[in-house]
């Protein structure tokens, strides 16, 4: 079962100095997560505002189940922190199928790169690298991504493939349609990352994911206010 979730660990990403204030008015997002159009699990976002301080805290759950048997579970829990709209430190901890992963992400002391704290990376990397966490429509910009779940650095290229209408949940949006592949093509191919995102064009709310890979999975857009 690992390959399937590959690819989900790493949809569960901001500029590390992102303008984040495109998200002023946002205070909660959630989403649903299906496979092969069963609903099995949930994402949620809390953007939590003190002075000077956002936090963003994330909370993942997933279960995939056969004739009531559970055959693999996971959870994570994240917080993101930036300062006066600049990125600040991040931070997750989750548990796989029973194994535990973990990442902690903070400035070097002369805040011009990122020290990474994770179960599958140890070390620096560019300061304009992205945490793995999607809200932010910035990671669109992003020559690499972070994984949120265990630091590995994600190499990463952006194809923007247009502007329609989609529906979700019975409501209609005007989205921004990005393909997200691995830059690494010598990686295993349960590695690679093939992912499309949608964010809505007047807002930038991340508003549905999808990828294909031993089953048709998707994040759909449940509720943000």
């Amino acid at each position: 079962m690992k390959k399937i979730f590959l690819t989900v660990l790493i949809l569960i990403t901001t500029k590390s100095y992102a303008d984040v204030r495109d998200y002023e008015n946002i205070n909660y997002i959630e989403y649903d997560l299906y496979r092969n159009d069963k609903l099995i699990g949930y994402h949620k976002y809390d953007f939590k505002r003190d002075n000077e301080f956002l936090t963003v805290e994330s909370d993942v759950m997933f279960e995939i189940t056969k004739l009531g048997v559970t055959l693999y579970k996971y959870y994570a829990k994240s917080e993101e922190i930036y300062k006066n709209d600049k990125f600040f430190k991040f931070s997750a901890k989750t548990n796989q199928n029973k194994k535990e992963k973990y990442v902690n992400i903070s400035l070097n002391n002369n805040k011009d790169a990122l020290i990474i704290d994770g179960s599958s990376y140890k070390g620096s990397a560019s300061k304009d690298f992205i945490v793995g966490t999607w809200w932010n429509h910035k990671i669109t910009e992003s020559k690499a991504q972070i994984s949120a779940v265990s630091g590995r650095i994600i190499q990463q290229n952006v194809v923007f493939k247009g502007k329609k209408e989609i529906e979700i949940n019975g409501k209609k949006y005007q989205a921004l349609h990005y393909n997200f592949t691995s830059s690494d093509k010598s990686l295993a191919k349960e590695k690679k990352l093939n992912t499309d995102i949608w964010y809505d064009a007047k807002t930038k709310i991340w508003i549905k994911a999808a990828f294909d890979k031993t089953g048709y999975w998707e994040y759909r857009l449940k509720k943000s206010n």
